[in-house]
């Protein structure tokens, strides 16, 4: 089937996905070196730059309306939060150090879960007076959506990030646990806030959100404890690796869509049966190969996802409005994130199993290493259609633009900064 003219089918999107990480791909690992995702977000801006300036200089027709409306005709919302995002989270989830990550449970869930509700709520009611300053009439309800949606910390963009840098084990456990676990917080708050919004939750409804949260975490914890058992059962007892890969692609779509079923937390459930499957050995011979496997498999998948939604973030930021009073709040949006991120951080402190030195490097290394990425971008990709939706999106974009590029690009040199004259050296 050809599908409509006037939008992309799914075999033209995973055309676009596949050419675009290869040639990205290519040219990053023979010129740039650079991480993974800072590579894809800035090849997906270029792409987005060549169309608006391919389509203001060479020909009459508006390429880049046009490739808006095909991206908006490919439906892609509706599966953004529960297929990407289950994938997404689990590939992530696959790299944690199970010991290192028990040893910092306490900080971890403080940051995931008040850390996160912290950081929206002082987000929120910033960038509402950033609006009503620009002149901008936008709610605050539609503001604590927004800080929903820039508050978490994305996974597998810090993942990528860690790898890069030179850290004390408990600092990079605390940074990567709560990456992952605070998906769970934020997608709570996400859909609270927007019911919120759109009148559907009354006040009464804001008091049962905290229970709300700690009920779905939890339940949803102990869903993925068990599926993740039973996985890593049935793969040290098969010997076709084949059956492994697919056993782990199971493993994560059903327990997200089980969860979500049972009203638990899907991303919760899919981070802790990927943390249990791959907890103890995958092989009875003591041998762990099927993890390296399992690891290039999903790592692959991983930069399919991350391709797919930074190409949207790119033609999404086609439609932006270019006008100075709409770009000030995407501007003043980026310092704002950083302070309440680091409010978030600061809260906690006491949290911190570290002397006071240690505690105001890690304070300074957990904010400015809270990269936003994927997780944002799918969020706000599933923003109902009203007419704030642009500004809002516009200012997620900015952030998240910010956090990958120029936080990750300087995030090694401020380490090494902050370590060395530490050392003295």
């Amino acid at each position: 089937m050809t599908g409509d003219a006037g939008s992309l089918s799914t075999f033209d999107l995973g055309s676009i996905v596949f050419l675009f990480a290869a040639t990205v791909g290519f040219l990053n690992d023979r010129h740039f070196h650079l991480p993974r995702a800072i590579a894809l977000l800035i090849g997906a801006l270029l792409a987005s730059l060549v169309i608006i300036v391919v389509g203001a200089l060479v020909t009459p027709i508006d390429i880049a309306q046009l490739a808006q409306r095909r991206i908006e005709g490919a439906h892609l919302p509706r599966i953004l939060l529960d297929g990407v995002l289950a994938l997404l989270l689990f590939a992530a989830s696959l790299h944690v150090d199970l010991r290192e990550l028990r040893s910092q449970a306490w900080v971890v869930f403080g940051l995931a879960t008040a850390g996160v509700v912290l950081a929206t709520v002082v987000f929120a009611y910033g960038i509402w007076a950033v609006f009503k300053l620009a002149g901008m009439q936008v709610p605050l309800a539609w503001c604590f959506v927004l800080g929903a949606i820039v508050a978490p910390t994305d996974a597998v963009a810090v993942e990528g990030l860690l790898r890069r840098v030179r850290l004390p084990s408990a600092l990079k456990g605390m940074i990567s646990g709560e990456s992952l676990f605070n998906d769970g917080t934020a997608v709570v708050l996400f859909f609270a806030a927007v019911a919120a919004a759109e009148g559907e939750v009354g006040v009464a409804g804001h008091g049962r959100i905290a229970l709300s949260l700690l009920k779905e975490g939890a339940l949803g914890g102990a869903l993925g404890v068990a599926t993740g058992y039973l996985a890593r059962q049935a793969i040290r007892h098969v010997k076709d690796d084949n059956l492994t890969l697919t056993i782990s692609v199971a493993l994560a779509l059903s327990t997200y869509r089980l969860a979500l079923a049972l009203g638990l937390s899907g991303p919760i459930a899919v981070v802790v049966c990927g943390i249990v499957l791959t907890s103890r050995p995958l092989e009875t011979n003591g041998r762990d190969e099927r993890r390296q496997k399992l690891a290039t498999f999903w790592s692959l998948v991983d930069e399919l996802l991350n391709t797919l939604l930074f190409l949207l973030m790119g033609f999404e930021i086609l439609a932006i409005d270019g006008s100075l009073a709409a770009l000030v709040p995407i501007i003043v949006a980026i310092p704002l994130a950083l302070a309440a991120r680091l409010l978030s951080v600061c809260a906690l402190m006491p949290l911190l199993p570290l002397g006071w030195d240690e505690k105001r490097r890690a304070i300074a290394v957990l904010t400015w290493v809270g990269l936003r990425g994927g997780i944002s971008v799918a969020l706000v990709l599933n923003l109902p259609e009203t007419q704030y939706r642009d500004a809002l999106s516009a200012v997620c974009y900015g952030v998240v633009i910010f956090t990958i590029v120029v936080q990750g690009l300087l995030t090694p040199r401020i380490i090494g900064w902050l370590y060395r004259s530490h050392d003295g050296t």
